[in-house]
């Protein structure tokens, strides 16, 4: 099966917004900036949603590709959610935010409280809490999955403008845990939340020739891990974190509770890094060295061992402009993904400028979640934009190439990345695909909730 030649956008490089609305990544307008609503509180929320005459969009951060978040037609609204934001009370193994709050302030409240989150984070801490929920925002570690995982009790305001609550118990929860902005607006999330765990990360460079095998092995012994395969120079960069021992923990408490790095730094990668940059200039030519696309690849030089909690070992991204394709598939399934992948790299010989990410979860009770029901491996692919907003051909080819590989073998796409619908089949590889679309009738009978992009999967 063959996609389109060009399915991803290019990028304004100007900073003047003018009549519309874009996306964070600058490659979509969504909305004209006329339509745009700005709640700031549940009660303005419901009365921006009930008083609207069209249907509505929900957005965040507005992280997610531009074809998620942009209007149908004109008499559509654009409802930003961000300013409801904080915390909105707490228990003892619990918290409550209103659903614009930022990830790292939940964490930064977390962490201040002695307690995390019972999911990995994902690495970039920018997004919404709502727009981490409707996305699938996921971290790494067989024994968690998404952050979705982590809800019990989601708070909506539906089309009518009332409010409802579903918690864990509701038969509607494993489809509010992932709902793609379609079943109402989440105006509050109750997570679940353990003792904060310090946590020490041991950092490799290895040969890729035993990938198959030792992805899952990884995963297996240690409670969180993350790795980056460079398949042109056939090395894997590993991460591969458990709790800390008392003298690592009592290091870190020594510190002043920040991040430590530990003993020698490695070379083991300065030379794989190298020949990543010399493919990203060639490919995005910015001319600052230390922009922000440079120092995404520059972090692997002279990498350490390091000791901390959570959110410190972990959320380490840098949010950058970018095509990421993110596909997850079976665990079960790893090791001949990797081999097609390995086979099809040696044929094609792709041009890529950043590694391959790895990351894999336990199975998630969302319904529309690419983790649903099976551990899996997300396979992450990011191409950079150029100074001029351009993507090189060579990468486009890459992402091309790689999502065909990856949806042949029952991959399932990140929902809030780039993907080409036309090679999945929805109902085949979500099994709850109709009970979710039964409940999107129930919360929201008109389709309100809804643009093209959604009709297009649903409708």
């Amino acid at each position: 099966m063959s996609i389109p030649v060009a399915p991803y956008p290019p990028r304004s490089t100007s900073t003047e917004d003018g009549p519309d609305v874009w996306n964070w990544a600058r490659n979509s307008t969504i909305a004209p900036a006329s339509s745009l609503l700005r709640p700031t509180t549940e009660t303005q929320l419901q009365e921006a949603v009930s008083s609207s005459p069209g249907r509505l969009r929900l957005t965040g951060a507005r992280m997610s590709a531009g074809r998620m978040l942009e209007l149908a037609s004109a008499g559509d609204r654009l409802v930003d959610t961000t300013g409801l934001r904080g915390l909105l009370g707490t228990t003892e193994d619990s918290v409550t935010f209103a659903g614009g709050t930022l990830l790292q302030d939940v964490y930064d409240v977390l962490t201040a409280m002695g307690r995390m989150l019972p999911s990995s984070p994902g690495v970039i801490a920018s997004q919404t809490l709502a727009g981490a929920l409707a996305t699938g925002t996921h971290g790494q570690g067989l024994r968690q999955s998404s952050l979705g995982d982590a809800a019990l009790t989601v708070r909506m305001v539906l089309a009518d403008g009332s409010v409802v609550d579903v918690d864990r118990h509701h038969p509607w929860f494993p489809a509010v845990q992932l709902g793609l902005g379609v079943l109402g607006a989440v105006s509050a999330v109750t997570l679940r939340t353990v003792p904060s765990r310090v946590y020490t990360c041991v950092k490799d460079a290895v040969s890729a020739h035993d990938l198959e095998t030792a992805l899952p092995a990884w995963n297996r012994d240690h409670e969180l891990s993350k790795a980056w395969w460079f398949p042109d120079e056939d090395l894997v960069h590993v991460w591969s974190a458990r709790e800390a021992d008392e003298a690592d923990r009592l290091a870190w408490e020594r510190g002043g509770g920040r991040l430590l790095e530990h003993g020698t730094a490695s070379a083991a990668m300065n030379r794989t890094v190298d020949a990543a940059l010399v493919n990203m200039r060639g490919d995005t030519r910015l001319a600052d060295g230390d922009s922000k696309p440079y120092r995404t690849v520059k972090r692997f030089r002279d990498f350490t061992d390091v000791t901390g909690d959570v959110y410190q070992v972990f959320c380490r991204g840098i949010a950058t402009p970018q095509i990421n394709v993110e596909i997850g598939v079976p665990l079960e399934r790893a090791g001949e993904v990797v081999a097609s992948l390995k086979e099809w790299h040696a044929r094609t010989r792709p041009h890529m400028h950043y590694p391959v990410i790895l990351r894999c979860t336990g199975p998630s009770n969302a319904w529309l979640s690419p983790s649903q029901g099976q551990e899996t491996v997300y396979f992450g692919l990011v191409v950079y934009y150029a100074d001029d907003g351009t993507l090189s051909e060579g990468g486009m080819d890459f992402l091309r190439a790689a999502e065909e590989v990856l949806a042949a073998h029952g991959g399932r796409p990140h929902w809030g990345k780039y993907f080409e619908a036309p090679l999945y089949d929805w109902r085949a590889l979500y099994p709850r695909w109709d009970d979710f679309r039964r409940v999107r009738d129930q919360l929201d009978p008109g389709h309100r909730f809804a643009n093209t992009f959604t009709d297009g999967l649903f409708d």
